[in-house]
């Protein structure tokens, strides 16, 4: 299996990107971005307690809302754009191509193309009437302290675990280094699709989709207490991932209706023609 590299065709100048997940504004900014932002994580902070995942585990990890194929998914994206994302306006298809194009351009194999082009698949949780505060955005571990380096932290005073003896230390519910697999993540598209797609993708692209909203590790190095060997070594595939997710976003994207003979036939290659979600 090639190793991820450092190379980032079609990707943002280095120079550009502090100007990217940008989360300082003023709290009594005007911005309608900032403000959206801002009250999106509020939402996502406070609800998101240990209790709130397994309940939605449970609900939605049957999957027996309905089969559909991959592209049908796809094209409910186009409706969809993010609330939590300060980056970009345009719908979730247009970010899925960039992304995707970006690490074709590279010359990376094609299942981490395709890792590109899925990877927010798991947002066709909205479509089912779930509200994007538990859907997107940055996740995190539940179940143990939350970092001070996940974005908003202010917003944790607003949720219950924070004063549950259970849930407010350092290890929490875990055991040292017992690996992110044992981990409860924040609710969200990456682990809904993470489960749905377990059967059909090598560890490396099941680690970018599960893990790639995991800022507070790939990016600020917090939780190596509870991480283990396995979750290191594919931490590199996390990263190399992450710079097309986020710097490929530009106002001008792809045009699906000549890129989609590609995509269909990746797609055909790896993933089964319907999906039970």
């Amino acid at each position: 299996m090639n190793r991820p590299t450092d190379t980032a065709a079609g990707l943002a100048e280095p120079s550009q990107r502090d100007s990217y997940r940008n989360y300082g504004g003023d709290p009594e900014s005007a911005d309608p971005t900032t403000a959206r932002v801002r009250e999106f994580y509020r939402h996502n902070h406070q609800h998101q307690t240990f209790d709130f995942v397994a309940a939605k585990k449970a609900q939605w990890l049957q999957f027996n809302r309905r089969e559909m194929s991959p592209w049908a998914a796809l094209d409910y994206l186009n409706t969809l754009v993010d609330e939590s994302d300060p980056d970009t306006l345009l719908p979730q298809i247009s970010h899925l191509l960039q992304t995707a194009e970006a690490i074709r351009a590279d010359g990376h194999p094609d299942w981490f193309v395709l890792t590109g082009f899925i990877h927010d698949l798991g947002k066709v949780l909205c479509l089912f009437g779930e509200p994007q505060w538990a859907v997107v955005g940055d996740t995190y571990p539940v179940g143990c302290r939350h970092s001070e380096r996940i974005v908003y932290p202010e917003f944790f005073v607003l949720n219950a675990d924070t004063r549950d003896s259970r849930y407010n230390t350092e290890y929490g519910i875990y055991e040292p280094h017992c690996g992110l697999g044992a981990v409860h993540m924040s609710w969200g598209h990456d682990e809904y699709l993470y489960h749905l797609l377990e059967a059909h993708l090598p560890e490396p692209a099941l680690y970018m989709i599960r893990y790639h909203s995991f800022y507070a590790w790939h990016r600020e190095g917090q939780y190596r207490h509870i991480t283990d060997a396995r979750d290191e070594a594919n931490l590199r595939w996390v990263q190399a991932f992450n710079p097309y997710d986020l710097y490929s976003k530009n106002p001008n994207p792809p045009v699906l209706a000549e890129l989609k003979p590609y995509y269909e036939d990746l797609m055909a290659k790896y993933l089964p023609a319907t999906l039970r979600f």
